[in-house]
């Protein structure tokens, strides 16, 4: 291993080390040792794109696999294909690891970043589509079960996080958009301690966005009442510059919950839109569960919304919601060398 990149590494281990104790006592899985393999630009690791470490990793692969990516913009279309489950792609911090792309246009095809295995998590990554206001423009689909995403930025205009199918948790993420900007039909819960952030087209992103008119944060795709999906926002913050919805539902059963979370006046005072169909307005299960701020006020919600009581808060109130105490892994205290299926003399990786 290069000394600089041993560094790097231990560097690496000690600002996560905390993150795992913590992430122990609340019943996450210990991962002890994985595979390492390093993404570097410059040509001092084991590959310089994100997406050939990925591609290295063996199909049906069983092993946890963690893809250290070194500081600097990633100009690349990922996609971590279904037969590639235990794949950990990680950065140091999110703002120093960028991954973009520009792509817009049909929702499943255009994200920056697509998950299609399984057990996959993300770690310190900023995620971002620029194309802007122009279509649809996905930073982020997650279309597989049982994936985990720490400290990352997702940032977009429209539909920002395909929150597609399957079981996911948001952990101290800060997600970005103006229109329907988190949406799909998986059950995802969105966590912070303190403050996981949730911005309306907000003056961070590094790109122009021109918002007309008012739009929403969700678009919450449950289509039966069967389904055991939908989006809770645990100890969030919303904020931004223009005003949003709540949510709206692009399934007829569309759930959603924001529960103990700070709403700013970017919130619309109704909350909650039917989508131009009042038969969604008996189907649709939109709660709120001591919130605050200005933003929270529900004297002028619609009426088919609500709050929960103490009693039914409490599912929501856990990763039960996604049976998450089962499958979310911590970060690794130990590492060992990939193998030659999953590394390469960086040279030929130009």
């Amino acid at each position: 291993m290069a000394p600089a990149y041993s560094s790097y590494l231990r560097m690496f281990v000690m600002a996560l080390f905390m993150f795992v104790l913590a992430s122990s006592r609340v019943g996450a899985l210990v991962t002890s040792t994985a595979i390492l393999v390093r993404v570097d630009q410059s040509g001092k690791g084991d590959y310089r794109k994100i997406q050939d470490a990925i591609d290295a990793v063996p199909s049906d692969n069983k092993e946890p696999v963690f893809i250290l990516v070194k500081p600097g913009i990633y100009q690349e279309k990922i996609v971590v294909p279904a037969d590639k489950p235990f794949i950990t792609i990680s950065g140091l911090k999110a703002n120093g690891t960028i991954i973009t792309w520009n792509d817009g246009g049909e929702i499943f095809e255009s994200p920056t970043f697509t998950v299609l295995a399984s057990d996959f998590v993300a770690r310190y990554l900023t995620i971002q589509n620029t194309l802007g206001a122009r279509t649809k423009a996905v930073a982020l689909r997650v279309s597989g079960d049982r994936a985990a995403f720490f400290g990352c930025r997702i940032l977009a205009y429209q539909d920002t996080l395909l929150a597609d199918n399957g079981r996911h948790y948001y952990k101290n993420c800060y997600i970005e958009g103006a229109v329907d900007f988190i949406c799909g039909n998986a059950a995802s819960l969105f966590e912070a301690k303190p403050l996981t952030y949730i911005c309306i087209f907000f003056s961070e992103v590094p790109f122009t966005f021109t918002l007309k008119g008012d739009a929403s944060i969700t678009a919450q795709r449950r289509e039966s009442p069967s389904e055991d999906t939908g989006f809770t926002f645990l100890g969030c913050k919303i904020t931004g510059v223009r005003s949003a919805l709540l949510g709206r539902p692009w399934g007829a059963y569309s759930r959603v919950v924001f529960a103990l979370s700070y709403m700013s006046g970017a919130i619309l005072p109704q909350g909650w839109d039917d989508w131009g169909d009042t038969s969604k307005q008996s189907t649709t299960f939109y709660r709120e569960y001591k919130c605050y701020g200005p933003g929270a006020n529900a004297r002028k919600r619609v009426e088919w919304s609500g709050k929960l009581t103490t009693e039914e808060a409490e599912f929501f109130m856990t990763k039960n919601m996604i049976g998450g105490r089962s499958w979310i892994r911590s970060t690794p205290t130990h590492f060992k060398k990939a193998s030659t299926a999953t590394s390469n003399n960086p040279a030929t990786h130009a």
